[in-house]
């Protein structure tokens, strides 16, 4: 008897539940596939806006995340699970994972803010954390940065949000100033001449915004003549390392001697 009652039980379930089952299954199946249809949709459409290429995976994930919790929670409805239980071990599972999270909730945040706002874009060159290098990928908890001796750097975006970050490549191009002392015999007309000269070889220096030479500092034994050129922000460090080279032989081939050399 006892098997028989549990028979009919199963029974009386199964007649009860299994067509909602059923459905549910036959739901999550067409859903799935209607999601990675619309993803698919939404990344074609992306691409034929220009879509910034730093906030695509972001709002592709986004997208495909939060249909997919809609389409679990509504299967859950159609099969007759009690939202109301389930809704209550989400929010204690939601608090406890904010406490435990909260380092990484906070990059989050800082990572939406930085793809939104856009202080810096994937290659554009950044100080830093007391680091300088090139930004090759934004991700939602952190970015990366290679520095200029080839190092990959993981920084968390909470402190690219919170802290202060040089962007020395996003107005395109920068003020390169060298400075060089001379001896108070030296002609400066002569020095400047020179200087011109090695400046007009280099063909990485700008010719807008204009050049300026001129005496920064004053002192008892000679005087720092102050050179001021514009170029480039990307291959900035390059063309000071050429400049300054060919500044000195053209100095020396002059007979133009820097103080204490």
């Amino acid at each position: 008897m006892d098997i028989e009652k549990f028979y009919n039980k199963v029974y009386d379930w199964i007649i009860t539940f299994g067509p909602r089952i059923l459905i549910g299954i036959v739901l999550l199946i067409v859903g799935f596939w209607l999601i990675n249809l619309i993803v698919r949709w939404s990344k074609s459409g992306m691409q034929k806006r220009d879509f910034d290429a730093s906030l695509k995976p972001f709002f592709t994930s986004l997208i495909a995340v939060a249909l997919r919790v809609l389409l679990i929670l509504g299967v859950m409805q159609v099969i007759g699970v009690r939202m109301t239980l389930f809704a209550a071990i989400i929010g204690a599972f939601g608090v406890a994972a904010g406490l435990a999270l909260s380092g990484t909730l906070q990059n989050f945040a800082s990572g939406i803010l930085i793809l939104l706002l856009k202080p810096f874009s994937v290659g554009d060159n950044i100080i830093t954390q007391g680091l300088e290098g090139t930004v090759t990928s934004i991700q939602i908890f952190y970015t990366m940065v290679r520095t200029f001796d080839n190092r990959s750097v993981i920084v968390p975006n909470s402190k690219l949000s919170n802290e202060v970050i040089i962007n020395i490549s996003r107005e395109g191009n920068r003020r390169l100033d060298i400075e060089m002392k001379f001896g108070n015999a030296i002609d400066i007309q002569q020095v400047k001449s020179v200087i011109n000269a090695a400046i007009d070889k280099s063909e990485h220096i700008l010719k807008n915004p204009e050049r300026r030479i001129g005496v920064a500092v004053l002192e008892e034994n000679g005087y720092k003549l102050g050179i001021n050129v514009w170029v480039d922000a990307h291959g900035f460090q390059d063309t000071k390392l050429a400049l300054q080279e060919t500044i000195l032989e053209d100095l020396k081939a002059s007979g133009i001697k820097l103080a204490g050399l």
